[in-house]
């Protein structure tokens, strides 16, 4: 009990004294309460010496992650949440958490949660008696009703159309009990901005993979208003509990990025702990809390506000068969394997593909092509990406130059097929491959050395013509061709039993008649 209220508690910018904390202990709840009360205690007088000013808040099955740097970049950063609250002096820790969250939220701390930070609540007049919590402003609203909305990029496992069916649905949640509408565009400036992204992304909050925090907004009236994130790497779902629901947890941003906080209420949409009920409701605080800021709806019928028909327009995205594709090219990043075939991209970790893909590989590199003709990362961790006479340079996600002719690098082909960095630790050295020949690049020099071309032979048993090629973390060098691939042995510098099927050995697929027909 001690650990989850630590996990729940933040400390006045003033801190309290030793007599001032007993103070408040005393005040506690008694019973089961007023034990986890004077536990918190001991806790909180070590980081209030330290001068911490925040303490870690739930984020779902993520319950040891903390939200609390928010509260040191409200003071170092002219971010979004410095203008939520005009916070004059916090409650006391134990009464922000015994007062602030009902009981039946302090007994289910599991369910996934949104990322906008939690505050604290405020005291109402001069007696510095706490207010009944029922629906939290953030401050701010916009002037207009009539609003406009964008979607930039799309979860990889639904379709545009349902997405924006379902986005749709999720703002008319909204535009239902008040005066608002929203109106989408695909092209200019939109007053709502909504994209699905990946761990950070520009904003300071930072996404945590599956699982735990699943979105965020940013409320009217902060530099980044009309901001709506979602995490990329969920499993987003639509009316069914296979994954995450995103009408509930799209309508519960949608509430941040109209002026409303977290509700302490624990049925209502707002509340910060995702609960997915179906169908999906607004309760009477939510009701309340939107139509403070935007007016009811007026008695006269609306004309039909009936959305057009995507589908008809649409071009569903075909995605090739795992176990019966070619790859066009193979490297090993930050410890994992990509596989790469036309703008999709595949990800095996510990030799395991990973949930939500394959997918657009322009999700982690914005800007590169959709065919790659090869890709390696380097000593220094820069990832290269080639197509025809052009290359592309990245640092982690972020793209560094691009596209840069490939004859810079001292190559006199037009295009390269695989390339790859080889050797050890001290005596990597990068290789390009094209038909029977291939060269050697130094990254000291950033020219291939003067002694290449050579001829492919000395890689004795590895064909011509390869797609894509890559080292492993022993030291052994793959190429690929076709739905095949060579293990090159570097103590043997030789082929030994191969080719092997791909997909059967990466991707655990079955072996196909035509990959016994090839071995004979």
């Amino acid at each position: 009990m001690a650990g989850s209220t630590f996990s729940h508690m933040y400390w006045d910018r003033h801190r309290k004294t030793d007599k001032d904390l007993q103070t408040n202990c005393r005040k506690a709840e008694t019973g089961s309460l007023a034990v986890a009360a004077s536990a918190a205690l001991t806790i909180f007088l070590m980081p209030s010496l330290l001068g911490i000013q925040a303490a870690p808040v739930p984020q779902g099955h993520h319950g040891h992650k903390t939200l609390g740097y928010a509260w040191k970049l409200q003071k170092e950063q002219n971010s979004w949440f410095s203008s939520l609250h005009n916070v004059k002096e916090y409650p006391s820790p134990l009464q922000s958490f015994f007062g602030g969250i009902e009981q039946d939220q302090r007994d289910h701390w599991n369910p996934p949660r949104c990322g906008v930070p939690d505050f604290p609540v405020q005291p109402d007049g001069h007696h510095g008696r706490n207010r009944q919590k029922r629906f939290v402003l953030s401050g701010g609203r916009w002037e207009k009703t009539n609003l406009t909305y964008k979607i930039i990029r799309f979860p990889w496992q639904l379709s545009t159309v349902k997405v924006r069916r379902t986005l749709a649905d999720a703002l008319k949640v909204w535009s239902d009990v008040t005066l608002l509408s929203f109106t989408e565009v695909q092209e200019g400036r939109a007053d709502i901005v909504i994209d699905f992204t990946r761990y950070w992304h520009g904003d300071h909050l930072p996404f945590d993979g599956p699982g735990g925090i699943l979105a965020h907004a940013f409320f009217p009236k902060t530099h980044r208003e009309g901001d709506v994130h979602f995490d990329y790497d969920e499993t987003w779902t639509i009316s069914n509990d296979l994954g995450t629901d995103l009408l509930q947890v799209a309508a519960h941003e949608f509430g941040h990025v109209l002026g409303l906080q977290h509700s302490s209420v624990s049925k209502s949409l707002m509340s910060p702990f995702y609960s997915f009920r179906y169908p999906l409701s607004l309760s009477e605080d939510d009701r309340k809390g939107i139509q403070h800021l935007y007016g009811k709806p007026s008695p006269t019928p609306a004309l039909d506000q009936h959305q057009p028909d995507f589908e008809t327009n649409e071009i569903p995205r075909m995605e090739p068969s795992t176990c019966d594709t070619d790859f066009e090219a193979v490297s090993m990043i930050r410890g994992e394997l990509f596989f790469f075939k036309a703008q999709l991209v595949w990800r095996l970790r510990n030799g395991k593909l990973q949930a939500g893909y394959p997918t657009l590989a322009s999700r982690h590199w914005q800007g590169i092509p959709e065919h790659i003709d090869a890709a390696f990362e380097d000593a220094a961790g820069k990832i290269w990406f080639f197509q025809g006479s052009k290359y592309w340079m990245y640092d982690g996600e972020r793209k560094l130059a691009g596209p840069v002719n490939i004859s810079e690098l001292g190559l006199s082909v037009s295009h390269i097929q695989a390339a790859f960095m080889w050797g050890t630790e001290k005596t990597k050295k990068i290789y390009f491959f094209k038909g029977a020949s291939y060269w050697r690049f130094s990254p000291s020099h950033g020219l291939v050395d003067s002694v290449y071309p050579r001829n492919l032979a000395d890689w004795r048993g590895v064909p011509h013509d390869i797609d894509a090629a890559f080292q492993d973390e022993h030291g052994y060098a793959y190429f690929l061709k076709g739905r095949h691939y060579w293990k090159f042995d570097p103590l043997q510098v030789k082929v030994i039993g191969y080719p092997r099927q791909t997909s059967q050995d990466f991707f655990n697929c079955p072996v196909t008649p035509a990959a016994v027909n090839f071995f004979r």
